[in-house]
């Protein structure tokens, strides 16, 4: 089956595919809630091999990154390019690749330490970039109804309410992972327990930043295949930010946390 072949068996299937993404992300929040995944301050060797970090991280956004480019310039809409039907989708790539860049091409080599990263992890992450690739690319590029996205989206209140909520939470994360980088001098393996910005509330401020985000892109898009990919960010976040809550509680001291007052990601709820 050529490559043309199967994007257009994923894309007559497309809807049953959001559907058991959808279904996959419930039954991935439930198992998180039992299963620590061993990366970052939660590393642990029974995930097996395990890789530089930097390289690990790289090669888990990086297919993300090339396969929306893909899925963006094979599209009719986009290659026959026209205001009415091509603008709005372009800005909505660029929104969506400027996560993506930052992520694949730049926040990897701002990592401090020598942590390292579990292949498997880095597996099961290249495996579901693929499929939001897919998913948001399908939507945008293919499946999306061609008079959607006109010119007049741009003017519309889920567009405009959603970049806000988008780039709030891109701002978030980006800031949260700056903090988390400067609590390390170069070559430093310690852990330490953020304190500036939103960590004053929550330990998880950076996963609080990026299901923002992803909520704003599902708003600006108005989209089931944007709500799956929140949907998704907030299973794999919301127990992530729980197991990292518990590794500051060991480390740091359960007192520690308690008199800071501090929640594991949404401030002041949880």
């Amino acid at each position: 089956m050529t490559s043309s072949a199967f994007l257009n068996y994923l894309l007559d299937n497309y809807n049953i595919f959001l559907i058991v993404m959808a279904s996959l992300a419930v039954i991935v929040f439930i198992a998180l809630n039992f299963i620590e995944v061993g990366y970052g301050i939660t590393l642990s060797k029974k995930w097996g091999a395990a890789i530089n970090n930097k390289v690990g991280w790289l090669f888990m956004e990086v297919p993300v990154f090339i396969l929306m480019t893909v899925l963006c310039f094979s599209s009719a809409r986009i290659l026959n390019f026209s205001v009415a039907t091509s603008l709005v989708p372009l800005i909505l790539f660029l929104f969506f690749q400027i996560h993506y860049i930052r992520r694949s091409l730049i926040f990897p080599f701002l990592l401090k330490g020598k942590s390292k990263i579990p292949v498997i992890v880095v597996v099961m992450g290249i495996l579901f970039n693929a499929c939001n690739a897919f998913m948001q690319g399908g939507w945008i590029f293919y499946m999306s109804p061609v008079e959607m996205y006109s010119p007049s989206w741009l003017l519309t209140p889920q567009f405009i309410i959603g970049t806000i909520i988008y780039f709030g939470g891109m701002a978030i994360n980006i800031q949260s992972d700056k903090i988390i980088q400067d609590l390390r001098k170069p070559g430093d393996t310690k852990h330490y327990l953020p304190t500036k910005g939103l960590f004053k509330h929550v330990t998880g401020a950076h996963y609080f930043g990026e299901v923002i985000e992803w909520i704003g892109f599902a708003i600006l898009t108005w989209s089931i295949s944007g709500a799956v990919f929140a949907l998704w960010t907030f299973a794999n976040l919301v127990p992530r930010a729980n197991a990292v809550y518990h590794k500051y509680q060991k480390m740091f001291g359960e007192n520690t946390i308690k008199e800071k007052k501090l929640k594991r990601i949404f401030p002041f709820i949880y």
